[in-house]
């Protein structure tokens, strides 16, 4: 319901505006509060209340006041809130890590399981992959490979237009990319994909919906976060963007059997030789 009120702002009347940003940084109160008390606090009428109720779809106030508190119980209490340089270090603590947790809950909901399972599908079955992105992307890009190199497919990551450019005209049927991108409107990114497309390789894509980027890739997970990505932000998308990373190896790691499993203790075995002894 929160995200849905961010959503219709822009379409409000400006006396309705006001009973959306009340329901934005009350929403606890305004879903237990009588409609008296929540016209006198957005400092409108009790008619202006219940049309914006209306314009979200809603029957009246207690239908909203159902679908809010739904959305309250179901974990996602917080939309984003800038932080500002009067805010307290408790504040910021609030603020940093509701967004994030209401992010990654709001893609949870929404992400679409037959398109995780297509995904994990491609990825499973790859002779190589290779991970695609620019900038912030290629971090989460590099993430990608550190996790998916310990599964027994061949992989590589890019953050380089040039290079994964090149690198993507000497991919083969069987082979697949995992494009990463937030706004999907880098034109790089999006040539590369088209490059490897053409020779027969299968692109995953990791974006937000109705991105150019989704165009061109066999089938893309969508991070649609709460920020403008043109402005400096605590990038909460790349936390979304690495918990759909961890998805996939998870999902890739169950599909590849009881064999893989072998060689991931045996990993970890590795690993365990390399720690101080008498920590646990």
């Amino acid at each position: 319901m929160l995200n849905k009120i961010q959503e219709v702002l822009d379409s409000l009347s400006k006396s309705e505006r006001k009973v959306a940003d009340l329901v934005l940084a009350q929403p606890n109160m305004v879903a237990s509060a009588p409609i008296a008390t929540i016209a006198e606090q957005a400092g409108v009428s009790q008619p202006t209340v219940i049309r914006f109720c209306r314009s979200l779809d809603c029957n009246g106030l207690q239908d909203f006041k159902l679908r809010l508190t739904k959305s309250l119980v179901s974990g996602v209490p917080y939309v984003h809130q800038s932080v500002t340089s009067a805010d307290s270090p408790h504040d910021l603590i609030a603020k940093v890590f509701d967004n994030s947790v209401s992010s990654l809950l709001r893609a949870r909901n929404e992400m679409n399981p037959d398109s995780l399972q297509q995904a994990i599908g491609i990825l499973a079955s790859a002779n190589k992959i290779e991970f695609y992105g620019l900038g912030n992307s290629g971090i989460i890009a590099a993430d990608a490979q550190h996790k998916f190199f310990r599964l027994g497919v061949p992989t590589v990551s890019y953050s380089d237009p040039h290079i994964h450019g090149m690198a993507a005209t000497m991919l083969q049927p069987g082979d697949a990319v995992v494009a990463i991108s937030n706004t999907g409107r880098t034109a790089d990114l999006i040539r590369s994909v088209q490059i490897a497309r053409e020779v027969g390789a299968k692109v995953v894509g990791i974006t937000r919906s109705n991105a150019p980027l989704a165009q061109y890739c066999n089938v893309s997970l969508y991070a649609d976060t709460p920020e403008d990505p043109d402005v400096y932000t605590p990038m909460v998308a790349r936390i979304v963007h690495l918990t759909i990373i961890d998805a996939l190896a998870v999902g890739v790691s169950l599909r590849r059997g009881p064999e893989l499993i072998r060689q991931l203790e045996q990993v970890k075995r590795i690993l365990k030789e390399k720690r101080v002894r008498g920590y646990e």
